[in-house]
């Protein structure tokens, strides 16, 4: 009976309008196993690796018309072994709703997207899905959209409470038992530019950020006001000949931290790719400029990529900005990487980082924390299955074991992974429009 009902809706959805109309079905399952001696900061001297295996399963359903379009997105991300074999119920809550938005077009080139969504913009510097993430990123927003002839413009803005109010708009950022991160916003409002052409491409990006303020004597309970922070720049692309490629990021964020502390800092990236053939070479630098003092001259000057995809940038060990050395002093990483291709249906990325502070740790202390190395092999098993393998190594100096605060790590700072991700279509239904 139940099948019955379900096909009977799909045939009337379908019958309501005689356009073009298109159905999908979709999933992206992935395993993946780690093993974490190291992995996110230095582990001391003593203690065992981690092993663990978490997994992501996303059921995805996908509808669109010539006017208009709607995804939904359900997902459980979990640890294998958190839940009791026989438990009647998912104790650890960990089924979410990850996208649900709905997509109207009104003509010559704007719509309108709204709802719960991934915001994705340029190479996922500022604003990224964080798909390495098991839960990936998501907004609670409305955007105004304008695609036409090789530009693009998206307008977003985003108001986020706890959960209905008659009274106030306080929005408490650490939302107690949620484990909602404390730079969370309250609301958000930004202009995304973008424009192709032959060789070149650019973007320009300005967002201004809310946040509640919060009580300086435990800089937890939300209290009446917000302070607004602005992160704009731009990012562009150069293709000058075949196969060589130039990408740079400039931003820059200003405002309040708090009422008492402004915010000052800038964010820089130049790398250069080239693929004369099937391997690609690339060198980079990237700057993020830091504090040495934590505000107490009444300024912060630590620039923080808010709402990228960060685990892309600065070493896949994520020592770096992947919810931590905020408020920091900065970052210098150099890094050269290649990318071989192996046959048609595999790869092996080699990465290597050196990183510097941005700023001092302080006097004598050498602002040299490490060097990183990365490399990740990747295999096609089916035309919706791949495979992918990781080994990350940190080489870290003394001013990295100040910078962590661990006085006694272990000789071996490493990383291991492997992971298969699976994105069956279950069904894609494309029925003939009505006569």
């Amino acid at each position: 009976m139940k099948n019955k009902l379900f096909f009977i809706l799909l045939i009337l959805m379908f019958a309501f309008n005689g356009k073009a109309q298109e159905l999908s079905i979709d999933a992206d399952i992935r395993p993946r196993l780690e093993y974490s001696n190291g992995f996110g900061n230095l582990i001391p001297d003593g203690l065992d690796a981690g092993v663990f295996v978490q997994q992501r399963s996303r059921i995805k359903f996908g509808y669109k018309q010539e006017k208009f379009s709607t995804y939904l997105s359900v997902q459980d991300v979990s640890v294998w072994g958190d839940t009791p074999q026989i438990s009647p119920s998912d104790d650890n809550n960990s089924i979410s709703l990850a996208q649900a938005w709905i997509n109207f077009k009104f003509g010559n080139g704007w719509s309108t997207k709204l709802g719960r969504q991934a915001l994705s913009y340029d190479d996922q510097r500022i604003f990224g899905g964080l798909d390495w993430a098991m839960q990936g990123r998501f907004h609670d927003a409305a955007l105004l959209k304008y695609t036409k002839e090789g530009f693009k413009l998206d307008i977003g803005i985003a108001f986020n409470q706890n959960g209905p109010s008659r009274q106030t708009t306080l929005f408490d950022p650490n939302n107690t038992g949620n484990a909602r991160a404390v730079f969370d916003y309250k609301g958000m409002i930004y202009v995304w530019l973008h424009k192709d052409w032959e060789k070149f491409s650019g973007s320009i990006l300005l967002a201004n950020n809310s946040y509640q303020n919060l009580d300086p004597t435990d800089n937890q309970t939300p209290i009446d006001g917000t302070v607004n922070r602005q992160t704009f720049g731009t990012h562009l692309v150069v293709k000058p000949s075949k196969g060589l490629s130039i990408m740079t990021n400039i931003y820059g964020q200003t405002g309040e931290f708090t009422e008492e502390i402004d915010l000052s800092a800038y964010n820089a990236l130049l790398e250069v790719n080239y693929k004369p053939g099937k391997t690609l070479f690339g060198l980079g630098f990237e700057t993020l400029s830091g504090d040495d003092n934590g505000g107490a001259d009444g300024e912060i000057k630590s620039f923080f990529p808010i709402f990228g995809t960060n685990h892309k940038f600065n070493g896949y060990m994520d020592y770096f900005y992947v919810g931590n050395h905020a408020n920091n002093i900065g970052l210098n990483d150099i890094y050269a990487k290649t990318v071989i291709k192996i046959g048609e249906k595999s790869s092996l990325l080699i990465k290597a980082h050196y990183f510097a502070g941005a700023k001092s740790l302080g006097d004598n202390i050498d602002d040299y924390l490490g060097t990183e190395v990365d490399l990740v092999f990747t295999q096609k098993v089916l035309s919706f299955a791949t495979l992918k393998i990781g080994y990350s190594h940190m080489f870290a100096s003394d001013s990295m074991e100040i910078l962590k605060g661990i006085t006694n790590p272990a000789d071996t700072q490493n990383w291991g992974w492997a992971m298969l991700v699976v994105k069956p279509n279950f069904l894609k239904w494309s029925p003939k429009p009505a006569q």
